[in-house]
């Protein structure tokens, strides 16, 4: 006997992946802070970052999530090419916050280029329908002349 095993939705899946992508990379973060204010505090801070994270993760911040990823990396990275592995943390948590700080920037910004291009396409549209609506009355008034 099979029995059919419902499957979870596309939607179900990417919230489900955004949640843990959120829980990830924000409870990453509170580790690093909480490596920064001391030992007692690192279950502190890494639980407000898996929480945090959860959150923006549940409300879409897929593109937020990204570039505090990348300004982790980048940051951890860069402190250790330049000052010694002693010093990774606290580049990698200096890094994530301009990741998050940039990567608000530039999602504020594309979601403005957006509306432009669909403001830009709707008066389009409507322009064009203005001008077939004048054609139609144009050739409706030529043709009745002609009937005189």
């Amino acid at each position: 006997m099979a029995t059919d095993v419902p499957h979870p939705s596309p939607s179900a899946l990417s919230k489900g992946f955004d949640l843990v992508f959120g829980a990830v990379v924000m409870g990453t973060v509170g580790v690093l802070i909480g490596l920064l204010m001391g030992r007692d505090a690192l279950p502190v801070a890494a639980a407000l970052g898996t929480g945090l994270g959860m959150v923006v993760g549940l409300l879409g911040g897929r593109r937020f999530l990204i570039s505090i990823l990348v300004g982790t990396t980048l940051g951890g990275a860069l402190a250790w090419v330049l000052a010694g592995s002693d010093n990774i943390s606290i580049g990698a948590g200096a890094g994530a916050a301009m990741g998050g700080f940039l990567g608000v920037q530039i999602s504020m910004l594309l979601d403005m280029r957006a509306e432009r291009k669909r403001e830009r396409s709707a008066g389009e549209a409507a322009q064009s329908s203005d001008e077939d609506g004048q054609a139609t009355e144009a050739d409706s008034s030529r043709s009745g002349m002609r009937g005189l």
